[in-house]
């Protein structure tokens, strides 16, 4: 089947943005009094949970507190997440989080071609326009014909929940598709979909298992910032563009359609 959609997810895919998410948090904790630090290490580990408000959710969990604190805590966190959203978008604003090497090519690619775009992330619909107007400029968000973002589904990721609303807003079946991902959790989301998936691990998740991956490669890349000659070779070029996309696209669901050999 030909290619007719990308589908991205955000945080750490299209932008390295975590960082700036854990400085939003820890502020945040300032602000309600809270005596929480969640450092590198520690907010790697929070990461395999999908979801600001369930991140949050997840920590109070892991505390030794009392029952009546660990309640009065849970209440908090709508309120605490609110305010790290709108500080995020704050940082956001001065650009500190860029795209990743390729994103910006590939995206300008993809719309000249034709092809369709889609968000399918964990992160709120602020946080994504907050990043693509400053990155890519007002009105970017038209690029994209659907905007899924986790809080319109019951589950987030691993679950496919978010990959299939995308591709029921978009009106097409997962053969159709690419998304792209940096993490296990929408490794396995965007695969439960039945979507073929290219990850770009990010520093948070780089060394994690993505054996079932269709494609890994360091960043898509561009001029400035060409593939290693290994994953160049891999690819079929010294970035991963529409017409290397979709040939490897191409290959697999042939692949993937062919009758099994009789034994």
């Amino acid at each position: 089947m030909s290619l007719e959609a990308l589908i991205f997810d955000v945080d750490g895919t299209l932008a390295d943005t975590e960082e700036t998410h854990r400085q939003a948090f820890n502020c945040t904790f300032l602000r309600f009094d809270l005596k929480w630090e969640w450092t590198k290490p520690l907010y790697r580990e929070l990461l395999t949970i999908s979801g600001g408000k369930e991140r949050i959710n997840h920590y109070i969990g892991m505390l030794p507190v009392p029952l009546a604190e660990r309640a009065r805590l849970c209440q908090l966190v709508p309120s605490i997440h609110r305010e790290k959203a709108a500080l995020y978008t704050q940082l956001i604003s001065d650009g500190r989080c860029p795209l990743r090497p390729g994103v910006a090519r590939l995206l300008a690619e993809a719309d000249d071609a034709g092809v369709r775009l889609a968000i399918a992330s964990t992160t709120t619909a602020a946080n994504v326009d907050a990043l693509l107007t400053r990155q890519l400029g007002n009105g970017s968000l038209r690029q994209f014909q659907t905007i899924a973002c986790g809080d319109l589904v019951e589950q987030k990721k691993p679950a496919p929940d978010i990959y299939e609303r995308a591709l029921s807003t978009l009106g097409l079946p997962a053969e159709r598709c690419v998304a792209f991902e940096d993490s296990r959790n929408g490794l396995y989301a965007a695969k439960a979909a039945g979507i073929f998936t290219v990850v770009t691990a990010s520093q948070w998740t780089e060394g994690d298992d993505f054996t079932d991956a269709d494609l890994r490669v360091s960043y898509l890349g561009d001029d400035e910032h060409p593939l290693s000659p290994a994953e160049a070779a891999r690819v079929g070029g010294p970035f991963l563009g529409l017409r290397e996309l979709r040939s490897l696209h191409e290959t697999a669901t042939r692949d993937s359609s062919s009758p099994t050999p009789a034994l």
